[in-house]
C-alpha cells in the first residue's frame, strides 16, 4: 500500500510540477512532510541540500531520497523516481508530435502565457518554503547564528543578482564564511 501511495504522490507531483525541480519543492514538501509525515521539516531541508549537491535534477534526486526514506528500501527509491519522471516522459512524447505543428496557434500561445506566471509562483513558493527556522535559526534561540544566516543569505542574493558573481563561487564563499563564523 505504501508503494502505491508513494507512486501516486510522486506521479501527481511530476504531473503538476511545471517549472522544474525547484518548482516541485513546495509540492514535495506539502505531500511528504505535511500530508503524509514521511519526512520531518529538518529532513526535508537536508534532502534539498543533498539534492542540490548531487548530479541530476533536484526533483528527481528528492524523489529518490524520499522513496528510500519512506520505505527503507531501494524499491521505494525506484518507485518514487519512476513516478516523478513518468508524467514528463508521457507528456513530452505526446506534445513533441504536435508542438512543432501547432506552436504558433493562438490557443497554444495562450496556454504558455498562462503557465509562465504559474511557474514563477511555484518557484517563489519553493524559495519561501526554504526560508524557515531549520535554515536560518531563530532570533529568540540564538541571535548571533540568526544574524549570520541572514547576512550570508543577503550576501549570496546581492552577489549573484546584482554583481553577477558565479553561484558556485558564492556557495563556496558562504560555506567558508559559515565555517569561520560559526
Amino acid at each position: 500500500m505504501l508503494y502505491l501511495q508513494l507512486f501516486y504522490t510522486f506521479f501527481k507531483i511530476g504531473l503538476f510540477g511545471f517549472g522544474g525541480g525547484y518548482a516541485m519543492l513546495s509540492l514535495i514538501q506539502g505531500e511528504v512532510v505535511t500530508r503524509y509525515g514521511w519526512l520531518t521539516p529538518q529532513e526535508f531541508t537536508d534532502i534539498v541540500a543533498v539534492s542540490q549537491m548531487t548530479p541530476g535534477p533536484i526533483g528527481i534526486n528528492s524523489a529518490t531520497y524520499v522513496g528510500f526514506t519512506a520505505t527503507g528500501s531501494v524499491w521505494g527509491s525506484i518507485v518514487a523516481t519512476t513516478a516523478v519522471v513518468l508524467p514528463s516522459f508521457i507528456l513530452m512524447l505526446t506534445i513533441s508530435r504536435f508542438f512543432l505543428k501547432y506552436q504558433k496557434h493562438p490557443l497554444v500561445e495562450a496556454v504558455f502565457k498562462g503557465l509562465r506566471p504559474a511557474v514563477v509562483g511555484l518557484l517563489a513558493s519553493a524559495a519561501l518554503v526554504l526560508m524557515n527556522e531549520e535554515n536560518f535559526g531563530s532570533p529568540s534561540d540564538d541571535l548571533r547564528s540568526f544574524l549570520i544566516s541572514c547576512a550570508l543569505f543577503a550576501a549570496a542574493f546581492i552577489g549573484t543578482r546584482f554583481y553577477k558573481l558565479n553561484p558556485i563561487g558564492m556557495i563556496i564563499a558562504c560555506g567558508v564564511a559559515g565555517w569561520l563564523l560559526y
